[in-house]
């Protein structure tokens, strides 16, 4: 008989996941909504409103998805590991470029708040890759 392998979420993750969400709603909604007097509360410069709606609409979109599948199985939380990875991946290396170029020094708050979810990201599917074998 060979024994099936239970392919489990830890907790822990699904807890990051809606850490995840609340930041994400956070930051997103007043992107969206209020961009300018957003980034003035932040003290940065207002310079395109699309591109920040455009975030704004990003942050809810995957924050969104982190709150409704906070009780799916494993293949989804593989799947939306990718996404995350990504996203907070290419932002931080976005944002690094931006700061390269003389951005105000608040920006690296946006930095750290991103690197810190790449890391957590990147620390969970690294585990459970390990755990599940997964290629």
């Amino acid at each position: 008989m060979v024994k099936k392998k239970i392919k489990e979420v830890p907790s822990s993750l699904r807890t990051w996941f809606l850490i995840h969400f609340i930041v994400d709603y956070l930051f997103g909604i007043p992107l969206l909504f209020f961009p300018e007097a957003f980034l003035r509360f932040c003290g940065l410069p207002v310079n395109d409103l699309l591109p920040l709606r455009l975030v704004g609409a990003a942050l809810l979109a995957i924050g969104g998805v982190s709150y409704l599948n906070n009780k799916s199985g494993f293949e989804t939380y593989n799947s939306l590991l990718n996404l995350k990875i990504i996203w907070s991946v290419l932002a931080v290396l976005g944002i690094l470029v931006t700061m390269s170029q003389g951005y105000p020094s608040k920006g690296w708050l946006f930095f750290f708040i991103f690197l810190v979810f790449s890391l957590i990201w990147t620390y969970y599917k690294l585990k459970i890759n390990n755990i599940f074998k997964l290629k």
